[in-house]
């Protein structure tokens, strides 16, 4: 459907909040990188770049895609809520990606249904204003992408420890009541793992590596990591969950917090010096309301910048892996499992560099170098050892830039929705 300008406009203002910009606090204390002393992690879940940002004004975007058959096909309008996933796992992203190609997304479990191919849809900025609103005013890179060529499991290790353990997929549990992919899993459920040979096996879903956790331990600087708790939906996204000394132990108990704490430590300046922040419904999964993920992703940084902490923050906000959705930039090859498809981030902070583009390759291990780099720790592996550090979306001799607050939108559901919802989830715990 094409809006004219005019709705457009008017659809803008209905729908998103003018920013009320406060006054610019004072520069942190510190030095240039030591201005930053909170870092926020935010994950969110399956959307690929040209997905959410394929429009975006100087990014390296694009509205129509390549499919299996060579065809070229426009990137239709995307729904809120889509009529159902679409495969993202290992093989799946291997078949869409087709040797750097990008043109086998029709191809990915449920890709073309009765003719409609799901893949090929976009979010304009009048889909998601807010985050195009985040984007026009911090960083917004073109060259995010994730860590492996697969879900969401081994990429979220990757986010806390730049390695998976060789997991390639998502776990697959024996029984919907007990939908767990770590080391609370019940005995029969088994992960796709490859070793350095290329073989394949199927573990246990509890691994042993060291993580960012331990090593922020270890120099005696606070984390916190903020997911869903046991029986909620986003858990399975809880990914020290899959690690056994911390999952076993007593820093699950002690740094694992619900997500919904996040608001409050933020207005209350109790943030760590690292933080990681996952969700459930709100994540952007599909087929759940991207309006409604959108607007918690506001809510949470609304009270990190009318809280104390904003003039030395920094929060990188991301997607944890393509979801399946169409990208035409082929990933680089930095080993045999990765890198995969381009997703969104966006750079939020008073020291980003206001309304720039960063055209530099990143994957989540460069947030673990961003973090080793601000409090010189080791690296973990070979990834963060390499990764880029994102320092090039930084100005640290900026002014700060002001807190910026939004107000989150309307986002009608009707039964049909819901319905449609309630028998994704019941397939997902099956």
């Amino acid at each position: 459907m094409i809006i004219g300008f005019g709705m457009w406009i008017a659809s803008f203002r209905a729908h998103v909040a003018i920013a009320k910009q406060l006054p610019a606090p004072p520069p942190a204390a510190g030095i240039g990188f030591e201005k930053i002393q909170k870092i926020i992690f935010i994950i969110k879940e399956n959307r690929s770049f040209d997905h959410y940002f394929g429009t975006f004004p100087g990014a390296d975007g694009a509205t129509s895609g390549k499919t299996s058959d060579g065809q070229r096909v426009p990137l239709t309008p995307s729904p809120d809520i889509t009529p159902s996933d679409i495969g993202h796992s290992y093989d799946d992203a291997i078949i869409a990606m087709h040797e750097g190609k990008m043109d086998g997304f029709d191809l990915v479990q449920n890709g073309h249904e009765n003719g409609y191919l799901l893949p090929y849809t976009q979010m304009t900025e009048a889909d998601i204003p807010n985050y195009f609103f985040y984007a026009r005013n911090f960083v917004l890179s073109d060259r995010m992408f994730s860590s492996l060529s697969g879900p969401s499991f081994p990429n979220h290790l990757y986010t806390v420890a730049a390695q998976s353990g060789g997991a390639i997929d998502n776990p697959k549990p024996t029984s919907r009541f007990n939908a767990s992919w770590g080391c609370d899993a019940d005995d029969y459920t088994r992960v796709a793992v490859v070793d350095q040979a290329g073989k394949r096996s199927m573990e246990y879903p509890c691994f042993d590596f060291q993580t960012l956790a331990d090593t922020l331990e270890g120099h005696h600087l606070s984390w916190k990591y903020y997911a869903p708790p046991s029986g909620e939906i986003g858990y399975i996204w809880s990914a020290l969950n899959g690690v056994k000394h911390i999952r076993r132990g007593p820093l699950w108990l002690e740094h694992v917090v619900p997500d919904a704490q996040f608001i409050k430590d933020a207005g209350s300046g109790n943030l760590a010096a690292v933080s990681w922040l996952v969700t459930g419904k709100t994540s952007e999964h599909p087929p759940y309301s991207v309006c409604k993920g959108e607007n918690w992703t506001v809510e949470q940084l609304n009270a990190l910048m009318q809280g104390p902490d904003w003039n030395k923050t920094v929060v990188f906000l991301t997607w944890d892996d393509f979801g399946g959705f169409y990208d035409h930039v082929p990933p680089p090859h930095v080993d045999s499992l990765g890198l995969g498809p381009r997703l969104p981030l966006v750079i939020i902070s008073p020291y980003a560099r206001k309304g720039y583009i960063s055209h530099t390759t990143y994957e989540f291990s460069s947030f673990l170098s961003f973090v080793e780099k601000r409090y010189h720790l080791p690296p973990l592996t070979a990834r963060d050892r390499q990764a880029n550090d994102m320092l090039d979306a930084f100005n640290f001799d900026q002014a700060p830039l002001p807190p910026m607050t939004l107000r989150t939108r309307s986002c009608p559901l009707g039964p049909a929705l819901r319905e449609r919802l309630r028998r994704w989830a019941k397939r997902i715990l099956d």
